[in-house]
């Protein structure tokens, strides 16, 4: 029906009009065919002819697309299908992990045991107090429909009962309060060392985990899990104590006032149980689903806002808002899908209990007429199955909460189970006095994790000399950045080995080895904090002294001095009040600042205007000296006075030698500089 309308070229006055055009629309076309027929469309005064997007759905393939127009023409094309699958689809496989949950409450087991104990005395007290009550009642009936002439009687009859009702309701407030109050803190405490602890197994992770889990879905583990988890366990701890007390105290006094009706009431719970357990394993699958869904939801929201710079630069703002949208869409589906379940369940619930009410009325009745109970056994018999009804009821609506607090304690654990492949401390270091920072690749074959079927280095060997200046270079995607990657240990070689000095880097300890390195990207990452302490963070015990000297060396001190708060200038987020130089300047002072022995420029120039690089590479030229170096390099003018050239073309080693050999050569190094000087030439 679109492909028609679009074909007819109609104007946009009748087009907009018309009835498939007034709702958000979900069709089932050819988007290849939609794109191709909408370049027939035009709006006669030459304005965008509507403002929204066409929704296409899918439906047998799964997926869906939209498609944005301006003057009649489709501007963006998005699939909703490849972008946000993520690596949660196993969620609906997790178990929850109780040794560790243990591991938790054991140290809150006092605690926990006097909140049991409160949460039990009130459940007693809320089955106690309707018999008092119903004693002052009686003693009041007594005084029903007569002139009381004498008050001192009427008082002193009431006091006993009154005096033992009101202290039940003040210690059922205490006992309430006490209960309430012990499973906060215990909840509050169990939920920072939950966070503390997730936080950092993931923060020590190799960058492996990192690749196949996005940010957004991590945070989202640590904050709106652990939440709901602490929810639920408080929750759970409070009421489920109470309602089952109150239903084990409850049926234990129907078997005081009738065992007839109370078998017969009571016959029936076991088949409701089983009945309540299988709809709650499906509750509990769908609850994983919904949870997993809010992840996803929340690492688009995350990846969009922490991006906001190039989301605007590409006035990509209708696409996240898209993406977004179908991510929540499907989210609210999962939780409507649960939220009918938990309300079929609660109202199974009730029409059993409603049930067992008519039931206990007949049978009683009938009980009734043989004599073998009484008009106020019975009253009392339905008071009491009232308190359990409630009880039963108040499950029902943990079950939910249950459900929920298992499958974010599950998600939650999952990720502190984890161990990561190489740890951070363990391994050796070399003293000061035999560290002189050779670095030599032995046949090295290396492929990404995520990527194992794509070999990025094979049979590489290189040896960089101490003290020397080495510079990779090739065209993009050829390894370069690799070599630094591998020599910070951030991935393991598939084969081969890598040595510092004679000693494998698999023998050293991560944290010494990295901190013996500095490594500056070309995309440097500044933390919302001053520039002091930006600095600092490469060395924590650094002196103020010492931070001086780092920045004089990065040629960032003089332009920090200018700034109206010097050194405590707050650099913004990700360092967004910088300059690209500034930032950048301010990422050498960091690395220099540990006076690491070796050093890795990672094409640290590259994003930089002509007057920020030429300031940027004084810096590097002070740095360098007396350090072993690695330039990867993207502007081959920087690099000349290396005293190694080393050309990688898909993994390999193609040509080394210094610059004035490879020039002599005439080889692939040649041809780069040669391109590159053109290319030079034609943009001045």
């Amino acid at each position: 029906m679109l492909i028609n309308l679009v074909k007819s070229n109609l104007t946009f006055q009748s087009l907009k009009s018309h009835s498939i055009f007034r709702n958000p629309l979900s069709i089932r076309v050819n988007i290849k065919d939609l794109i191709k027929s909408t370049r027939q469309v035009r709006n006669t005064s030459g304005n965008l002819f509507f403002k929204n997007r066409i929704s296409l759905t899918f439906a047998s393939l799964g997926f869906g697309a939209s498609v944005y127009f301006k003057n009649g023409l489709p501007i963006a094309k998005c699939d909703y299908s490849s972008r946000y699958n993520g690596s949660l689809q196993k969620s609906n496989e997790l178990k929850f992990n109780w040794k560790l949950f243990w591991k938790y409450l054991s140290n809150h087991i006092v605690k926990l045991l006097g909140a049991c104990v409160f949460a039990l005395a009130v459940a007693y007290l809320n089955i106690n107090i309707p018999s008092l009550l119903g004693v002052l009642i009686n003693t009041l009936s007594k005084y029903a429909g007569e002139q009381i002439n004498d008050a001192k009687n009427f008082f002193q009859d009431v006091k006993e009962p009154a005096v033992r009702l009101i202290g039940s309701y003040i210690a059922q407030s205490v006992f309430t309060f006490g209960y309430i109050y012990l499973l906060s803190n215990i909840g509050e405490n169990i939920a920072m060392e939950i966070r503390r602890d997730l936080f950092q197994n993931i923060l020590l992770q190799d960058i492996e985990f990192f690749d196949k889990n996005k940010s957004g879905e991590l945070i989202n583990r640590i904050t709106n899990d652990v939440q709901d988890f602490k929810s639920s366990f408080k929750q759970t701890i409070s009421q489920g104590l109470r309602s089952l007390a109150t239903l084990i105290g409850g049926s234990i006094s129907l078997f005081f006032i009738s065992s007839q009706l109370a078998c017969i009431a009571l016959v029936s719970i076991p088949s409701a149980i089983l009945i309540g357990s299988l709809l709650g394993k499906s509750l509990r699958e769908l609850s994983k689903q919904s949870q997993a869904q809010t992840e996803k939801a929340t690492g688009v929201c995350s990846e969009a806002i922490g991006n906001v710079r190039t989301v605007k630069s590409c006035a990509a703002e209708h696409i996240e808002m898209m993406f977004f949208e179908k991510e929540i869409e499907h989210s609210k589906i999962l939780s409507q899908k649960l939220g009918v379940g938990i309300a079929v369940f609660q109202a199974m619930t009730n029409l059993f209990l409603n049930c067992m009410v008519l039931g206990t009325l007949y049978f009683g009745g009938d009980l009734m007429s043989n004599n073998s109970i009484t008009a106020g056994e019975l009253m009392a018999f339905l008071v009491a199955s009232q308190s359990v009804q409630r009880a039963l009821s108040q499950g029902s609506i943990l079950m939910g909460v249950l459900i929920r607090g298992i499958t974010s304690g599950a998600r939650v654990f999952e990720y502190m189970m984890i161990e990561p492949k190489v740890d951070l401390v363990e391994g050796a270091i070399i003293n000061d006095d035999k560290l002189k920072g050779e670095i030599r690749f032995e046949n090295v074959t290396f492929s990404y994790p995520t990527r194992a079927d794509q070999i990025v280095l094979k049979d590489f060997n290189l040896t960089l000399k101490a003290g020397s200046t080495t510079a990779l270079v090739g065209c993009s995607g050829s390894g370069k950045s690799t070599v630094g990657l591998l020599l910070e240990r951030f991935y393991e070689p598939n084969q081969g080995k890598i040595y510092l000095d004679g000693v494998d880097l698999k023998e050293l300890s991560p944290i010494w080895l990295r901190n013996e390195l500095g490594y500056i990207d070309q995309q440097p990452v500044l933390f919302a904090c001053s520039i002091l302490d930006n600095i600092r963070y490469g060395r924590e015990n650094a002196s103020i002294e010492e931070i001086i000297e780092a920045s004089k060396k990065s040629q960032s001190h003089d332009f920090i001095e200018k700034l109206s708060d010097g050194y405590a200038t707050q650099v913004g987020e990700r360092g967004n009040q910088m300059s690209g130089g500034q930032k950048q300047r301010i990422s050498i002072a960091r690395a220099l600042i540990k006076d690491p022995i070796i050093l890795i420029l990672d094409e640290a120039t590259s994003a930089l205007d002509s007057n920020s690089e030429r300031e940027v590479q004084k810096a590097l030229d002070s740095a360098i000296i007396n350090r072993t170096t690695l330039i990867i390099a993207h502007r081959l003018s920087t690099i000349r006075n290396a005293d190694l050239i080393v050309l990688i073309d898909n993994g390999k080693i193609k040509e080394k030698g210094t610059h004035d050999e490879l020039m002599k050569k005439k080889g692939l190094y040649y041809e780069l500089v040669r391109q590159q000087e053109r290319k030079e030439r034609s943009q001045g």
